[in-house]
C-alpha cells in the first residue's frame, strides 16, 4: 500500500498528459504504419529544482512503468522527466513528437536514458535499422550536451511468431532489434543499460505478455537510476 501511495503521489505531483486514441490509417502521417491504439504520455516535475540537473527518460510503457522508481531513486539528485510513446523508430511522427516535447519543456537535459523497440511491429528489422541512426541524431538535436544511455528492450512471453499472431512482440524480434541498436550505439560510445539481460532473470514477474508487475518495474528502475547517477557523477569530474 505504501508503494502504491508513493506512485499515486508521484503522478499527482506531476503534470501528466495522456493522449490515447483509436486511430484510422487514413488519419495517419504519410509513411506511418499505425497500431490500432496510439498514445503519448508525458510527465514533468511539479517543482523542478533549478540547482539540479535534468534527466529525460524517453521510451514506451516499459519506461513509463519504471519511471516512478527512477524518480524516487534520484530525489534530490536530478529533475526527472518522462516522454513515453507508442511511436516506433521508423515512424516519421517520432521526430516531431520529440521536438514538440523538447520545445514545450525548454530545459537542457544532462542525461537522456532512452529505448525504442517494443512497438511498431509492422516495421521490418531492415526498416528499424535504416531509421535508428536518425533516431539517435534526433536525440542529439533535442539534447546536444547530454550523456546518453540506451536501454535494451526487455524480454516478452512469446518466443517466435509461431507463438503469437504476426506482427507482434516476440523474443526473436526483440533480440534482433537489440542487436541492431547495439551495432549503432556501441561505436558511438553510448552507455548501455541492459534491461533485457536484467529481466531475463525475472521473467516470473511478467504481469502480461509484455509488461512486468510492480516488483519488476522497481527492479528495472533501480538499475536505470544507478546508471543515470553514475553518468551524472562522471559529468562533474
Amino acid at each position: 500500500m505504501k508503494s502504491l501511495n508513493r506512485r499515486v503521489a508521484i503522478w499527482g505531483a506531476a503534470t501528466v498528459l495522456l493522449l490515447c486514441q483509436c486511430v484510422a490509417f487514413a488519419q495517419g502521417a504519410a509513411g506511418s504504419k499505425l497500431e490500432e491504439i496510439e498514445w503519448t504520455w508525458e510527465v514533468r516535475p511539479a517543482h523542478a529544482d533549478a540547482k539540479l540537473p535534468n534527466v529525460l527518460l524517453l521510451g514506451d510503457s516499459i519506461t513509463r512503468a519504471y519511471f516512478p522508481e527512477v524518480t524516487r531513486q534520484l530525489t534530490g539528485v536530478a529533475n526527472v522527466y518522462l516522454m513515453a510513446s507508442s511511436t516506433s523508430v521508423g515512424d516519421p511522427r517520432l521526430a516531431r513528437q520529440m521536438e514538440e516535447f523538447s520545445s514545450a519543456e525548454g530545459v537542457a537535459f544532462s542525461v537522456v536514458h532512452f529505448n525504442n523497440g517494443m512497438h511498431g511491429w509492422a516495421y521490418s528489422e531492415r526498416e528499424y535499422r535504416e531509421a535508428f541512426a536518425a533516431f539517435l541524431a534526433e536525440i542529439r538535436t533535442i539534447a546536444p550536451k547530454a550523456g546518453l544511455i540506451w536501454a535494451t528492450t526487455t524480454p516478452v512471453k512469446k518466443d517466435t511468431e509461431k507463438d503469437a499472431p504476426a506482427p507482434g512482440p516476440t523474443n526473436a524480434r526483440v533480440e534482433a532489434r537489440n542487436a541492431i541498436a547495439a551495432e549503432l550505439v556501441k561505436p558511438a560510445g553510448i552507455a548501455i543499460d541492459d534491461q533485457h539481460g536484467l529481466m531475463l532473470k525475472h521473467t516470473e514477474l511478467h504481469q502480461d505478455n509484455v509488461h512486468f508487475n510492480e516488483e519488476g518495474a522497481a527492479i528495472e528502475g533501480k538499475q536505470a537510476a544507478e546508471l543515470i547517477r553514475g553518468l551524472l557523477v562522471a559529468a562533474k569530474k
